[in-house]
Protein backbone atom coordinates (compact mmCIF):
# COMPACT_ATOMS: atom_id res chain seq x y z
CA UNK A 1 0.00 0.00 0.00
CA UNK A 2 1.13 3.49 -1.15
CA UNK A 3 2.49 5.53 2.32
CA UNK A 4 2.00 8.89 0.32
CA UNK A 5 -1.81 9.65 -0.88
CA UNK A 6 -2.94 12.09 -3.62
CA UNK A 7 -5.17 14.54 -1.99
CA UNK A 8 -5.78 17.16 -4.38
CA UNK A 9 -3.92 19.78 -7.05
CA UNK A 10 -3.36 23.13 -6.96
CA UNK A 11 -4.76 25.15 -9.62
CA UNK A 12 -4.64 28.71 -8.67
CA UNK A 13 -3.27 31.54 -6.29
CA UNK A 14 -5.78 33.20 -3.72
CA UNK A 15 -5.00 36.54 -2.71
CA UNK A 16 -1.65 38.34 -2.07
CA UNK A 17 -0.95 36.69 1.24
CA UNK A 18 0.65 33.20 -0.53
CA UNK A 19 -2.83 31.12 -0.29
CA UNK A 20 -3.34 28.60 -2.81
CA UNK A 21 -6.14 27.01 -4.14
CA UNK A 22 -6.47 23.05 -4.47
CA UNK A 23 -8.71 20.93 -6.46
CA UNK A 24 -9.72 18.35 -3.68
CA UNK A 25 -9.24 14.45 -4.40
CA UNK A 26 -11.43 13.67 -1.07
CA UNK A 27 -14.71 13.61 0.24
CA UNK A 28 -14.66 16.58 2.49
CA UNK A 29 -12.52 19.49 4.13
CA UNK A 30 -12.60 17.95 7.22
CA UNK A 31 -10.20 15.45 6.15
CA UNK A 32 -7.54 18.28 5.19
CA UNK A 33 -8.33 20.12 8.53
CA UNK A 34 -6.69 17.47 10.10
CA UNK A 35 -3.39 17.43 8.43
CA UNK A 36 -0.75 19.47 10.13
CA UNK A 37 1.50 18.68 7.17
CA UNK A 38 1.21 17.65 3.44
CA UNK A 39 3.96 16.98 0.72
CA UNK A 40 4.77 18.19 -2.66
CA UNK A 41 5.85 14.41 -3.76
CA UNK A 42 4.94 10.79 -3.22
CA UNK A 43 7.64 9.89 -1.07
CA UNK A 44 7.33 12.57 1.92
CA UNK A 45 11.09 14.71 1.11
CA UNK A 46 9.11 17.65 0.36
CA UNK A 47 6.68 18.86 3.34
CA UNK A 48 4.66 22.12 3.77
CA UNK A 49 3.16 23.01 7.19
CA UNK A 50 -0.45 23.64 6.48
CA UNK A 51 -1.44 26.21 8.75
CA UNK A 52 -5.10 26.35 7.54
CA UNK A 53 -7.71 24.79 5.43
CA UNK A 54 -11.28 26.05 4.32
CA UNK A 55 -13.50 25.40 1.60
CA UNK A 56 -14.83 28.14 -1.21
CA UNK A 57 -17.23 26.69 -3.94
CA UNK A 58 -15.48 23.18 -4.89
CA UNK A 59 -11.80 24.06 -3.87
CA UNK A 60 -9.80 24.29 -1.02
CA UNK A 61 -8.12 27.52 0.36
CA UNK A 62 -4.78 26.49 2.04
CA UNK A 63 -2.22 28.66 3.90
CA UNK A 64 1.35 27.20 4.14
CA UNK A 65 3.94 28.61 6.68
CA UNK A 66 6.46 28.08 4.42
CA UNK A 67 4.58 30.40 1.50
CA UNK A 68 4.16 33.65 2.46
CA UNK A 69 4.27 35.52 -1.08
CA UNK A 70 2.03 35.09 -4.32
CA UNK A 71 4.87 34.52 -5.77
CA UNK A 72 6.07 31.67 -4.18
CA UNK A 73 2.33 30.38 -4.22
CA UNK A 74 2.37 31.06 -8.20
CA UNK A 75 5.58 27.94 -8.14
CA UNK A 76 2.76 25.22 -6.52
CA UNK A 77 0.48 25.80 -9.56
CA UNK A 78 -0.20 22.22 -11.35
CA UNK A 79 1.20 20.60 -8.44
CA UNK A 80 0.03 17.53 -6.75
CA UNK A 81 -0.42 17.82 -3.01
CA UNK A 82 -0.07 13.89 -1.04
CA UNK A 83 -0.21 13.17 2.84
CA UNK A 84 1.11 10.64 5.37
CA UNK A 85 -1.94 7.85 5.43
CA UNK A 86 -0.28 7.84 9.12
CA UNK A 87 -1.58 11.47 9.75
CA UNK A 88 -5.21 11.46 8.97
CA UNK A 89 -8.14 9.19 10.82
CA UNK A 90 -10.50 7.67 8.44
CA UNK A 91 -14.07 5.54 10.15
CA UNK A 92 -13.68 2.08 9.87
CA UNK A 93 -15.87 1.37 7.26
CA UNK A 94 -14.17 3.84 4.97
CA UNK A 95 -11.00 2.83 2.00
CA UNK A 96 -8.44 5.32 0.55
CA UNK A 97 -9.05 4.94 -3.65
CA UNK A 98 -5.24 4.33 -3.90
CA UNK A 99 -5.74 1.00 -1.69
CA UNK A 100 -8.98 -0.47 -3.84
CA UNK A 101 -7.35 0.15 -7.52
CA UNK A 102 -5.73 -3.16 -7.82
CA UNK A 103 -7.78 -5.31 -5.73
CA UNK A 104 -9.16 -8.44 -7.55
CA UNK A 105 -13.49 -8.82 -7.60
CA UNK A 106 -14.72 -11.69 -6.95
CA UNK A 107 -18.21 -13.18 -6.81
CA UNK A 108 -19.04 -13.56 -3.45
CA UNK A 109 -21.47 -16.81 -3.68
CA UNK A 110 -19.72 -18.45 -6.40
CA UNK A 111 -15.40 -17.11 -5.78
CA UNK A 112 -15.59 -16.59 -9.67
CA UNK A 113 -13.37 -13.82 -10.22
CA UNK A 114 -14.32 -11.02 -12.61
CA UNK A 115 -10.96 -9.11 -12.96
CA UNK A 116 -9.23 -6.22 -11.55
CA UNK A 117 -10.78 -2.52 -10.92
CA UNK A 118 -8.26 -0.57 -13.02
CA UNK A 119 -9.74 3.05 -11.74
CA UNK A 120 -12.57 4.53 -9.53
CA UNK A 121 -14.82 6.65 -11.00
CA UNK A 122 -17.64 8.86 -9.23
CA UNK A 123 -20.58 10.75 -10.92
CA UNK A 124 -22.40 11.93 -8.20
CA UNK A 125 -24.42 9.28 -6.47
CA UNK A 126 -21.81 6.84 -5.81
CA UNK A 127 -18.09 5.73 -6.84
CA UNK A 128 -18.16 3.07 -9.49
CA UNK A 129 -15.84 0.70 -10.79
CA UNK A 130 -13.98 -0.16 -13.58
CA UNK A 131 -13.79 -3.90 -13.79
CA UNK A 132 -10.85 -5.15 -16.28
CA UNK A 133 -10.78 -8.34 -17.50
CA UNK A 134 -8.95 -9.65 -20.84
CA UNK A 135 -9.38 -6.23 -22.26
CA UNK A 136 -12.70 -5.80 -21.34
CA UNK A 137 -14.03 -2.84 -18.70
CA UNK A 138 -16.93 -3.31 -17.17
CA UNK A 139 -18.54 -0.57 -14.84
CA UNK A 140 -19.74 -2.12 -11.51
CA UNK A 141 -21.54 0.42 -8.73
CA UNK A 142 -20.09 0.64 -5.55
CA UNK A 143 -23.25 0.25 -3.40
CA UNK A 144 -24.19 -2.03 -0.79
CA UNK A 145 -26.15 -3.90 -2.91
CA UNK A 146 -23.60 -4.63 -4.89
CA UNK A 147 -20.01 -4.70 -2.84
CA UNK A 148 -20.61 -7.12 0.20
CA UNK A 149 -16.95 -6.78 1.52
CA UNK A 150 -13.56 -5.00 1.12
CA UNK A 151 -10.67 -6.55 2.05
CA UNK A 152 -7.55 -4.39 0.87
CA UNK A 153 -4.98 -6.33 3.25
CA UNK A 154 -5.70 -9.06 0.84
CA UNK A 155 -6.44 -7.12 -2.17
CA UNK A 156 -9.81 -8.24 -2.49
CA UNK A 157 -13.19 -6.78 -3.09
CA UNK A 158 -16.20 -9.36 -3.05
CA UNK A 159 -19.54 -8.49 -4.82
CA UNK A 160 -22.73 -9.69 -5.64
CA UNK A 161 -23.33 -8.88 -9.28
CA UNK A 162 -26.42 -7.40 -10.55
CA UNK A 163 -28.15 -9.81 -13.16
CA UNK A 164 -26.44 -9.55 -16.44
CA UNK A 165 -23.59 -7.48 -15.41
CA UNK A 166 -21.20 -9.56 -16.15
CA UNK A 167 -22.87 -12.29 -18.71
CA UNK A 168 -21.04 -12.71 -21.36
CA UNK A 169 -22.20 -11.60 -25.35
Amino acid sequence: MKQYLEIGKINNTHGLRGEVKMLMWCDDIDYIKQLKTVYLDDEGKKPLTLLSARQQKNVAILKFAEITTIDSAEELKNKVLYCNRDDAVIDDDAHYLADIIGCAVVDVDTNEEYGKITDVLNYGASDIYDVERNGKHTLIPAIDDVVVEIDTENQTVRIKPMKGLFDED
